[in-house]
């Protein structure tokens, strides 16, 4: 049978595991695609790198659109990243009828319905397994293992970058400054570091699964985002000493209200599986109502296990390469005109628990003006711990779990306990979840 064409642009980090991937497994992946899966073209800036890696066996060239326009070419493979080039090219191959697999999470996040909405009208597919969680299968977990269940939630640590930075911080004893710097030493962080600690990266990747779950539109402008650049040593400790560890969370969760989605610092009860995740790994728990919590666990980066998601969407490409569209797997689990138009929910509508660490002076009443603000917003505490103060100290921290209640109230309420004169500074917020 005639072997698949691929057309690589860009043979990067990733484009250089894929190439390598297929040139080790080519046998095993042929056996499971029936027919064989090459890379007859890549794209490249660098050309003198590209031809290095292709030895000769794959035609060579700068021009990615040479690429996408070939006649010979089946299925194109984007991993040059960004969000205009990228788009163009994308939008180009599939124009030009040609399957696409791609692990550009932002540009999916941003213009994903636009590219989902083209491959539909054209009758080719997209795939995008190595967008979210790297080498972790979660697209095809979501989409098609889970098709029996109504997802409820999905929590993940969806970030390697800021997971590392946060178990240092915890392990070490070291600040977020050093540790980011450590990180970037190590190749974990970008020299800008932004995406990455502010949460975006990991926005992007939950827009995605939020979309795969509830069947509803990419809807990246809508996520709440806060990132981990003002978490302190002093949070971390006195987490734990209530027996939570901080994760940066990507939540999507199904309400009676609408759909959540955020990313922000959370406190999870140390004893769950996910809260043990520590370095550059990526974890992800779904809860379904038939199968109940599910966890998904291991690489989310790298070159090889990225590639492995790539390639594994090149097979799945291969075997429906000639079915018939209208019966191949809808690329966001839900047949296109089923969408749900349920909305996203704004922050302050969301209802949870939260940890909150205030700075007060150590007067006579200041814990009953506190408590009096939380009582009148109706947020009841689950726990609390005041630091004594040491010799000749006049200030102490003051911690709080709350029970669950909505964001608005405790915005408020903060509001109002940094407005008492016994506040020094700001109240540190933290939200929790027992991701049960």
């Amino acid at each position: 049978m005639k072997p698949i064409n691929v057309g690589l642009l860009g043979i990067g980090t990733v484009g250089g595991g894929v190439w390598s991937v297929l040139a080790r497994n080519r046998e095993e992946i042929s056996r499971r695609a029936g027919r064989e899966i090459r890379i007859a073209a890549v794209a490249d800036k660098d050309l003198d790198k590209a031809q290095r890696l292709a030895g000769g066996a794959a035609k060579v060239t700068a021009d990615a659109r040479e690429i996408v326009a070939s006649r010979d070419i089946d299925i194109v493979v984007e991993l040059i990243g960004g969000y205009t080039v990228a788009k163009e090219l994308i939008l180009e191959a599939i124009g030009h009828g040609k399957h696409v697999v791609t692990a550009n999470k932002a540009l999916l996040a941003l213009h994903g319905n636009e590219i989902f909405a083209a491959a539909q009208a054209k009758g080719v597919m997209v795939g995008f397994e190595a967008a979210v969680a790297g080498g972790i299968p979660i697209i095809k977990a979501v989409r098609e293992g889970l098709t029996a269940n109504r997802i409820e939630w999905i929590a993940g640590i969806i970030n390697g970058t800021s997971n590392f930075i946060l178990s240092e911080m915890r392990d070490r004893g070291l600040t977020f400054e050093a540790v980011l710097q450590e990180a970037q030493a190590r190749g974990y962080a970008e020299a800008d570091p932004t995406f990455d600690i502010e949460g975006i990266d990991a926005a992007h990747k939950l827009t995605i699964l939020a979309a795969l779950a509830f069947g509803v539109p990419m809807q990246f402008k809508s996520a709440y985002t806060e990132g981990i650049a003002k978490l302190t040593q002093a949070d971390i400790r006195y987490a734990e000493s209530l027996g939570y560890r901080i994760k940066l969370l990507g939540i999507t969760k199904r309400t009676a209200e609408g759909i959540e989605l955020r990313v922000h610092p959370t406190l999870i009860p140390e004893r769950r599986l996910i809260a043990n995740v520590e370095g550059v790994m990526n974890a992800i728990l779904v809860k379904g109502d038939a199968v109940g919590p599910t966890l998904y666990y291991g690489a989310g980066a790298g070159a090889e296990p990225t590639a492995s998601a790539v390639v594994a969407d090149l097979v799945d490409v291969t075997r429906m390469h000639t079915a018939d569209p209208e019966h191949r797997v809808p690329h966001l689990a839900f047949q296109p005109d089923r969408l749900s138009d349920e909305r996203i929910l704004p922050m302050e509508e969301v209802v949870t628990s939260y940890y909150l660490r205030m700075r007060v002076l150590d007067r006579p009443g200041v814990l009953a003006d506190i408590t009096r603000i939380l009582a009148d917003r109706l947020i009841s505490i689950d726990a609390m711990i005041q630091r004594e103060p040491g010799e000749g100290e006049e200030q102490v921290d003051i911690i709080m779990l709350t029970h669950e209640t909505r964001e608005r109230a405790v915005n408020e309420a903060i509001r109002a306990i940094e407005g008492l004169p016994v506040v020094t500074g700001q109240v540190t917020r933290i939200r929790l979840e027992t991701l049960l």
